[in-house]
This record gives C-alpha cells, structure tokens and sequence, in this order.
C-alpha cells in the first residue's frame, strides 16, 4: 500500500538529486577532509562547496557558517555561546512556545542561578512584541526565539525582533529550523546573532545542519577536541551529510515564489475541506501569518492517538502536537500556551505537506479523516 506522507515538519523525504549528490561520498570518495592526499583535498573541497550552498540559502558569507549535526546542537551551541560571552549578565527571555532543544538547555541554566524569563503568546500564537521591550533589562544576554512554529507554522517578524534586541544591545538567537526552504530566508538581511537550520527538515538527510554566527557575536564550541570547522566544532566532518545538506540548500534556494504560493493553496483546500466536512472543529493560529505547509487543527471531543492510527492505517502519515498514547494524552504545551480549550487538546493533528505532495493527497485525506473523526470522538465518549 502506497503511504501519502503529511508528516514533513517532523522529516522530509529525500531529494532524488540529493541522494545523488551524496552517493559519491558513501562509495569512491571517502577521504577524511583533514588530510593532505587527493582523497582527503577531494572530500575537503566537497565541504567547503556545501558551506557555500548553505551560505546562499540564508544570504551570508560562507565564513559565517558553522556545520554540526543538526537543529539541537545549533541551538545549545547558539545558547550557551551566547551565554558563555557575557558572563556577568544572568537574564535570558525566551517563549513558551519554543522547541524542547531550546527550553531544555534554558531550563537548565535555570538550575545553574540564571532566570529565565519565558515570554506568552495570544489565543493565535502571537508574540507582543511590546512584552518583549518591556522584558528586556540591563542585565539580559540573550533573547532566543523562533521565527515559524514547528507545531502551528505561526511566523514572527524576527526583522521587528532583532531591531529591538539590537537597539537594546542584547544577542538574539533566532531559531529557523521550520522556515528554510518553506519561505526566503537571509540571516545577514533579519539581523540576529545566530540562526540555526537542519538538513531533513528541507528534503536533505537527517544528522546535520548549520548554526549562523554573526561577525560580531561571541562565540564557544560546545564539541571541543582537534579543531574541525576553524577550531569552532571539532569531530571528522560527516561528508555524506554535508555535501546533500549543501546540496538541499541549494535546491531550496531555487524554490520560487509561484511554488511557495502553490503549497499555501494546497494548504488552504485542505482546511477548507475539513472545516466543511467535520463539525466542531479549531484550525490553530489561522488568524496568525503562517508556514505555507502546515496545518494545525483540533477536533472537539477526539484522541489524537486513534486519529493517527485510523488514518495509517489507510495509508495516510500525519502526526500529533506531541507523543501520545491512546487514553491519556499529554497536551501539546505550544497549545496550552494559545489557551486552547480543554475539549480540543487532546483531539489535534499537525499535518505538513511538502512541495511534493499534490491535490489527489489531499483529496485522500478528505476522504479519510471524516470517518476517523467520528469513529475517535466515540472512544473518546466511553
């Protein structure tokens, strides 16, 4: 049975001109880039020429680029750098809408004497931005937030962030994992200090991404030993990754504005046609700009555990707003934030598209999802 795959915030497929990319480097190419033979020039021009495709996709010099093994290290690395640079100031502000890679090293530094500061949002997922000003004191050292939710695709206007922390003098750390690839992107044009993405969430491979480092932002590395990436992140560069990392970027880079417009329809129908079909239904932060790939939608009265098993087993992959088991679900705490009332929490799906899925999808899953629904919001009334 073939599997119609809406579950690409979480991981994406793989380009097949990625998967060509990197083959070369799972096979001839194998050379360690710190040496000097013609395998090891060969494998060190390989990540040097991804270092630039990634530099293009967030518009900087290829110097600013640090690569690592994905969207968790870059965060801890952009945090306690940040941190690390100016010791004497023991106030961070963050949100409570961020990803776990964030609010765990936030949390603990809490533990370590820092307060944390974690801003709301409204009923849409919105950021006040005025809150944030009024946050802001002398003794900050960072601001970290996300500019697109990797559970409800809400967007902030990380360009109004960054000119507030930047008029204030305090590091803002932008975490930007959801919006490569979906929308342009230019970490130099925003401002902030630090930018972090990762290769699957944009149809490259799993287990590497880049943190962006300003000029002038401090810098410490969290992986220390023989001194790869200019003594900034040590470890044997995982060159496979690297070149279809690089590889993807690219390919994003080349997305237009026309594809873009197309996903944001697809999206659109989708939650037209279930709004239409399914009563007693909430389309999380649709008030709010959004991702052009996601959707967010809690039914009334359902487990997210059984919509999800309902719909693979007719051959749909959507996801939750978190791990969950049948029964007690653990609501999502992004929408605990949004204040979504109590009879919704527990009945929501995040569903992704990607610029490979198509109306038929969609259609599949408008076919699908009706039948779920009524068959999750009996188990939910035993």
């Amino acid at each position: 049975m073939h599997t119609i795959y809406f579950d690409n915030n979480a991981s994406t497929p793989l380009d097949p001109a990625v998967r060509a990319a990197m083959a070369p480097y799972l096979a001839d190419c194998f050379g360690n880039p710190a040496s000097s033979h013609r395998f090891g020039e060969a494998a060190r021009h390989a990540v040097e020429l991804a270092r630039e495709q990634v530099a293009g996709l967030l518009g900087c010099h290829p110097g600013r680029i640090v690569l690592n093994s994905g969207g968790t290290e870059g965060n801890n690395t952009a945090i306690f750098s940040a941190i690390w640079g100016n010791p004497g100031k023991k106030h961070i502000i963050s949100s409570q809408v961020e990803h776990g890679s964030v609010l765990a090293p936030l949390e603990f530094l809490a533990s370590q004497g820092y307060e944390v500061e974690l801003l709301g949002v409204d009923e849409n997922g919105t950021l006040d931005l005025d809150a944030l000003k009024g946050a802001i004191r002398p003794d900050t050292g960072l601001v970290s937030l996300m500019v697109a939710n990797n559970e409800t695709g809400v967007l902030w206007p990380m360009a109004e962030i960054a000119a507030i922390c930047r008029a204030r003098g305090v590091l803002l750390h932008c975490d930007a994992i959801q919006l490569a690839g979906k929308a342009a992107l230019s970490a130099e044009a925003l401002g902030v200090d630090y930018l972090t993405i990762a290769g699957h969430k944009l149809h490259g491979p799993k287990g590497v991404g880049a943190l962006y480092v300003s000029r002038t932002a401090p810098f410490t590395p969290l992986i220390m030993g023989t001194g790869q990436e200019n003594g900034r992140r040590s470890g044997t560069e995982n060159v496979p990754g690297i070149v279809g990392f690089g590889q993807a970027c690219a390919l994003a880079a080349g997305v237009d504005e026309a594809a873009h417009r197309r996903l944001a329809a697809l999206r659109d129908l989708l939650e037209a046609g279930i709004v239409a079909a399914i009563p007693e239904v909430r389309i999380n932060g649709a008030l709010s700009p959004r991702l052009v790939n996601t959707t967010n939608v809690s039914f009334r009265h359902a487990a997210s555990a059984g919509l999800i098993q309902d719909l693979d087993a007719g051959g749909i992959a959507v996801s939750a707003h978190a791990a969950c088991q049948t029964g007690d679900v653990d609501p999502s705490h992004v929408l605990r934030a949004m204040r979504v009332p109590e009879p919704y929490l527990h009945g929501t799906l995040r569903i992704s598209l990607s610029r490979y899925n198509t109306a038929d999808e969609v259609a599949a899953l408008l076919t699908l999802l009706p039948n779920a629904v009524a068959k999750a919001r009996q188990g939910f009334a035993l």
